[in-house]
């Protein structure tokens, strides 16, 4: 198979020579040439030479036109390294650097499938919690306790809300829209949208941020970023009649957007692991609630829109998670 793919490579450069030759002796017989012998031997000569080049040429070629005309069975067998000459080593090369870039695009691949299947696991077993409360409430006699069904409706929606957001994130730019955006607004409407949390948690929203403070971020993105932080704030705020405080500081080149609650606080040895995909940590195991995916795509989405993220805590105290944008 190789000496077949070499000659039907070089069959033109064969034809080519003997022209060559075949035009010489034309203008050699044109010009009066007119000796049959030594045109005969100047043919043999070319011959000889064109075989030789021909025959070094394909005994340099042999092993990788072997190679590539033999399919691999395993990937090992085409990143041999075998060739003899600059142009198959340069390929051989260029190869191999296609198979690390491949590698990479399919553990990069294989890495997202794994944290949607695992988020989704974790998803399903704690939506059932939620479900399972409400069966209890339907079944139970009497009037139907509309303020219970609601707190496990709006579980149940922040659970559907997370999974949309971990399916989108990976297309993120594409449903990306930067622009300039009130934080008083965003952070309004998020404090209202989670108005029923706050009531049953019995902890009281603070804010004192500027009317016209205007930053550059996408709006429903950064709604989702700041519902992951005052949820968060609220959920560990066990003691009642405790305060959610949500400032903002701007200098010259930033504005911080400060959110600090009076809840337990992080343990300093769970601190550096909270924005990490499926991290609970000892708070998450105490409420059995968290999917550890909340700060972890917050961090993300910070991350693409170019927003500094910052948590600090201090058990027992409470967290202070700082968001800060470029301005």
């Amino acid at each position: 198979m190789g000496l077949k793919l070499f000659i039907k490579e070089h069959i033109s450069f064969v034809i080519f020579e003997l022209i060559l030759v075949l035009f010489i002796l034309l203008l050699y017989y044109l010009d009066g040439f007119r000796n049959i012998d030594t045109a005969i031997y100047m043919i043999t000569i070319s011959i000889i030479l064109i075989v030789s080049f021909l025959g070094v040429r394909y005994f340099l070629r042999q092993s990788y036109l072997n190679k590539i005309t033999n399919l691999p069975t395993t990937m090992e067998d085409a990143l041999q390294k075998n060739a003899k000459s600059i142009e198959h080593s340069q390929t051989e090369q260029y190869f191999h650097e296609l198979y690390r870039v491949y590698q990479d695009e399919v553990q990069s691949l294989y890495a997202v499938k794994k944290r949607q299947e695992e988020f989704l696991n974790q998803w399903i077993h704690q939506m059932k919690t939620p479900v399972a409360v409400l069966e209890l409430l339907l079944q139970e006699e009497g009037p139907l306790e509309k303020k219970s069904v609601q707190e496990e409706v709006d579980r149940i929606k922040r659970g559907l809300e997370m999974v949309l957001v971990n399916a989108r994130i990976d297309k993120f730019e594409e449903d990306m829209q930067v622009e300039q955006v009130s934080l008083q607004q965003i952070v309004s409407a998020t404090i209202n949208e989670n108005k029923r949390l706050f009531i049953t948690n019995r902890v009281f929203p603070q804010m004192n941020i500027e009317e016209n403070l205007y930053v550059a971020s996408d709006s429903k993105w950064l709604k989702f970023v700041l519902s992951q932080f005052i949820t968060n704030a609220v959920k560990y705020t066990f003691e009642p009649n405790k305060k959610l405080y949500v400032e903002t500081h701007q200098t010259d080149s930033q504005v911080q957007l400060i959110i600090r609650d009076e809840g337990i606080g992080i343990p300093k040895s769970d601190l550096t692991r909270v924005t990490k995909a499926f991290f609970t940590g000892e708070n998450g195991r105490k409420t059995g609630e968290s999917t550890g995916m909340g700060l972890y795509l917050a961090k993300e989405i910070c991350e693409k829109l170019g927003h500094n993220l910052s948590i600090e805590s201090e058990v027992g105290v409470g967290t202070t998670v700082t968001l800060t944008f470029l301005t």
